[in-house]
């Protein structure tokens, strides 16, 4: 399955030409990278990724050995657990006897639209309110496609209850939540893909808060200092770190063990596990131009490296709104910025890199604002499957045997 060429001229009519050109460079060194043998790592934010289709794009590129690793938030384990997208049904709460102090602004509430055989999967391990699912059906409302689960009766409910059996059985097997999680979910998703691919889907520690209960279980199944290695490991081991509309990255790929922006110099001098980012392709899908705008700065006089050596407020010196991770990626010499929307990047650099590596991916995302963009949010609501627990259950068995 791949891109046909006015699909493709669609998608890259949305972005300028600077943009072009960046996308260009990076699936030059995407492409440099695996031809050598060497690897890709994603770092993905939530909603937008997940809306554009961006997370299940990565999980094609994970099944197809193009991506390989990723981190995420929990809010993106949360969703991808729901079935990444749902088609949810929004009623007034209130005249259904849902208590006002329990709605969220707007006073709606939502009926997860699933088939019986998922309605029957939750009955059996949690109680439902079956009265309150029939009201919600024969209620007035409006049918959307959202992120999955969340405030979805009764799956949004479902997601928080099983975590705690998930966060439990991952304490018991010497894993992380995400592994555990990976087992019981669609193989469409990228903690499914990682589960089946054998390949690390960890959740970044400033993005931990997110998704209810099931952010709250994911912190709690490995120690902070654990999970901070995880990911300084899986860093290390790439070649290429593609930053997908996601804050507070400085915390992520140089947090505190990282060398080369000086971060993890304590944990070396200490004779602790570090590592640098220095010779490593940074690639940053944003659509922030203030970014690009400091990485020219920086590329024009060095005037980011200077002002840290004189040790100068950068946010007054560029005159742009200066977000923390600006500094870090701007200073490096591999770093390629890419300002534009990701549901139209992501969509170009899997078809370009894809074609070039001579790979098929099996699924593709379009912007979800076009019509193929909204056929393919229909096809992942009706073929990216929930949890299933069953499954869970059999594929730690499973690694239990070897």
């Amino acid at each position: 399955m791949n891109y046909d060429t006015e699909t493709l001229g669609m998608i890259e009519a949305r972005l300028d030409a600077k943009a072009l050109d960046r996308v260009t460079a990076a699936v030059e060194q995407i492409v440099a990278v695996k031809e050598r043998g060497g690897k890709v790592a994603v770092v993905t934010g939530s909603g937008p990724n997940v809306h554009e289709g961006v997370t299940t794009l990565i999980a094609a590129l994970m099944r197809a050995g193009i991506v390989d690793a990723v981190s995420t938030s929990s809010a993106v384990v949360s969703h991808e657990m729901g079935g990444t997208l749902d088609e949810v049904k929004r009623c007034a709460g209130e005249p259904l006897g849902v208590a006002k102090a329990l709605l969220p602004r707007g006073g709606e509430f939502e009926l997860s639209l699933v088939d019986d055989a998922q309605l029957d999967e939750m009955q059996r391990h949690m109680p439902l309110d079956m009265g309150l699912i029939e009201k919600l059906k024969q209620a007035e409302g409006r049918t959307i496609i959202k992120a999955a689960g969340n405030l979805g009766y009764p799956m949004g409910l479902w997601l928080e209850w099983l975590s705690g059996e998930i966060a439990e059985l991952a304490h018991a097997n010497g894993m992380s939540f995400e592994e555990v999680a990976g087992l019981g979910s669609d193989e469409m998703t990228m903690i499914g893909a990682g589960a089946a691919k054998d390949l690390p889907v960890l959740v970044t520690i400033p993005q931990l808060i997110g998704g209810g209960a099931v952010g709250l279980n994911i912190g709690d199944s490995i120690p902070l200092r654990e999970r901070a290695t995880r990911l300084a490991r899986m860093l290390d081991s790439a070649d290429v770190i593609i930053e997908s509309a996601v804050a507070l990255t400085q915390e992520i790929h140089d947090g505190p063990f990282e060398l080369y922006t000086g971060h993890g110099l304590w944990s070396a001098w200490m004779g602790h596990y570090a590592y640098s980012l220095e010779g490593k392709s940074l690639i940053r899908i944003d659509l922030d131009p203030a970014l690009d705008r400091v990485c020219e700065a920086e590329r024009d006089g060095g005037g980011v490296q200077k002002a840290i050596a004189d040790g100068l407020p950068k946010t007054k010196l560029f005159k742009v709104p200066f977000r923390m991770e600006m500094s870090g990626f701007a200073r490096h010499e591999g770093s390629i910025p890419i300002i534009g929307d990701i549901g139209a990047v992501w969509p170009l650099i899997a078809a370009r890199a894809a074609q070039r590596l001579g790979v098929e991916l099996d699924f593709l995302s379009y912007p979800q604002d076009t019509d193929p963009g909204r056929a393919m949010r229909a096809q992942i609501v009706r073929e990216v499957k929930p949890y299933s627990r069953a499954k869970m259950l059999t594929g730690l068995e499973k690694r239990a045997k070897g």
